[in-house]
């Protein structure tokens, strides 16, 4: 069995479980054309079938392939999917805040779609999943409340390599594979010219330093850029609060996050 059996398998049953567990059988995803939200959407669609509904949010910054691309993925698996686009609600704000640039634009773009998302699971009595790789997490490469918030996410713990590589197992057509990652937030944005390196140089030195805590001195011997891995570890510490729930202030001795937690599988 390849090592990419055992990981969508996993995935598959991950989902399943998780989703279930509280209640619910059905989810939603947001389809953006790109490899992890098809890579979420291919896994859930092996669990849920038809209790998934794949979402498209395009804008006016949405690029046309992006759109074809989803199309077809949606085509190819027989994806259950609806289009909402956000068009509106942020050109509205646009003409509010002239001033915006395109930090602020990419991030209420993501909110907004969330809001969409969160607001369809509620209509479909859905959970949302979440379409963050590891590799993002780690370096905050994302929107507080907005591509980062989710209710189960399935590549979390899967760099942006090895999500290519379950990609290439679960036959996502070669338009979305070969495409350079962009979360699409703005004309001519990408996602490996935002963070000054390409995933696979990222993968490498954020493994070397997050898998095997390797010191400094021995992964500057393995290659890595001294530039990079100076950019990993401000990010990664820098954006700890985006991995965290909101830190509670501690006023008893039994405090949520603090002490003691009711996980969801546990009953009361």
């Amino acid at each position: 069995m390849s090592r990419y059996k055992e990981i969508a398998d996993f995935l598959v049953r991950f989902l399943d479980n998780e989703v279930r567990k509280t209640g619910l059988s059905r989810v939603v995803v947001g389809l953006s054309g790109g490899i992890d939200s098809a890579v979420v959407a291919v896994l859930a669609h092996k669990s849920f079938a038809e209790d998934l509904l794949c979402v498209k949010m395009p804008s006016h910054y949405s690029s046309k392939s992006s759109l074809d691309d989803a199309d077809e993925l949606c085509e190819r698996f027989g994806l259950r999917n609806e289009t909402h686009s956000i068009e509106p609600m942020l050109r509205a704000y646009e003409a509010a805040h002239p001033d915006m640039d395109n930090l602020r634009r990419g991030n209420l773009s993501a909110r907004l779609r969330m809001t969409t998302l969160f607001d369809l699971s509620a209509r479909e009595a859905a959970l949302v999943l979440g379409t963050s790789n590891k590799s993002e997490l780690m370096l905050g490469y994302g929107t507080l409340y907005g591509d980062l918030a989710s209710a189960v996410n399935p590549l979390g713990d899967l760099y942006k390599s090895e999500v290519f590589a379950l990609a290439k197992y679960l036959d996502i057509p070669k338009s979305i594979i070969s495409k350079p990652p962009s979360a699409d937030l703005w004309s001519g944005q990408s996602d490996e010219a935002d963070l000054g390196y390409s995933y696979a140089d990222i993968d490498l030195a954020l493994k070397l330093y997050v898998e095997e805590r390797l010191e400094d001195e021995r992964i500057l011997q393995r290659g890595v850029d001294k530039e990079l891995l100076s950019m990993i570890k401000s990010r990664i510490y820098k954006n700890q609060f985006k991995r965290k729930m909101p830190v509670i202030a501690k006023l008893t001795s039994r405090t949520i996050n603090h002490d003691f937690n009711y996980p969801r599988d546990i009953g009361l």
